[in-house]
C-alpha cells in the first residue's frame, strides 16, 4: 500500500514539473517575436500545438491554463509584458481571443487521433491553429471595432508564417507524439 502511494505522488510530482517546463518554454516562444500591429507574431502557436501533441490534451490544456493563469496573476509571460503593462488588465487586451484559443487549439492537437497519414495530420493541424484565430479575430472585431479590417489586422500578416508552422509540426509528428509515453 505504501508503495502505490509513493508512486502517485511520484507520478504527480512529474506531472507538476511537466506542466512548468511546458509554461517555461510557452513563455521562451512568446519572447520570441516580431512586431505587428495589432498582435505580435510568435513561436507560440508552434509551441501551443507542439505541446498538445507531445504531452496529450489533459496535460497540454493544464499546461496552457496555468500558463494563462500566470500571466493573469501578473507574471511576465505574455508576449509584450512587461511593456505593454501585466495581469489582467494586459490578458483583456487585443490578444485576449488568441490567448483563450490557444487552450481550444492544445486541446484539439491533443485530442485528435495524429498518428493517421501526414495530410490528415496537417489538415487536423489546419483546424487546431484555425481556433486560434477564429476566436482572437472575433475577439479583436469587439474590442477595435468591426468596421476596421479585421482579417487583414489579426491573421493575414501571419498566414504564411503559420502554415510554415503547420508544416514543421507535420513532419516532427511522430516524434512529438512519442514523448507521451513518457509522461
Amino acid at each position: 500500500m505504501e508503495t502505490v502511494k509513493v508512486l502517485k505522488y511520484q507520478k504527480v510530482v512529474k506531472l507538476l514539473l511537466i506542466t512548468l517546463v511546458g509554461t517555461i518554454i510557452l513563455t521562451i516562444s512568446s519572447k520570441i517575436k516580431i512586431p505587428f500591429y495589432p498582435v505580435p507574431m510568435t513561436m507560440q502557436t508552434f509551441v501551443v500545438l507542439a505541446l498538445g501533441m507531445s504531452f496529450g490534451f489533459k496535460i497540454g490544456t493544464a499546461t496552457v491554463a496555468l500558463y494563462l493563469l500566470e500571466g493573469i496573476i501578473g507574471l511576465p509571460v505574455f508576449s509584450n509584458s512587461p511593456e505593454k503593462g501585466i495581469g489582467l488588465a494586459y490578458f483583456i487586451g487585443p490578444t485576449m481571443g488568441y490567448l483563450i484559443g490557444f487552450l481550444f487549439a492544445t486541446f484539439l492537437s491533443g485530442y485528435l487521433n495524429l498518428n493517421t497519414n501526414i495530410f490528415l495530420v496537417f489538415l487536423k493541424l489546419i483546424l487546431s491553429v484555425s481556433i486560434i484565430y477564429i476566436l482572437g479575430m472575433f475577439w479583436l472585431g469587439s474590442l477595435i471595432g468591426w468596421e476596421k479590417p479585421i482579417f487583414e489586422l489579426g491573421a493575414k500578416p501571419f498566414l504564411l508564417a503559420e502554415l510554415f508552422k503547420i508544416l514543421l509540426l507535420t513532419l516532427l509528428s511522430k516524434k512529438l507524439i512519442k514523448l507521451r509515453k513518457f509522461i
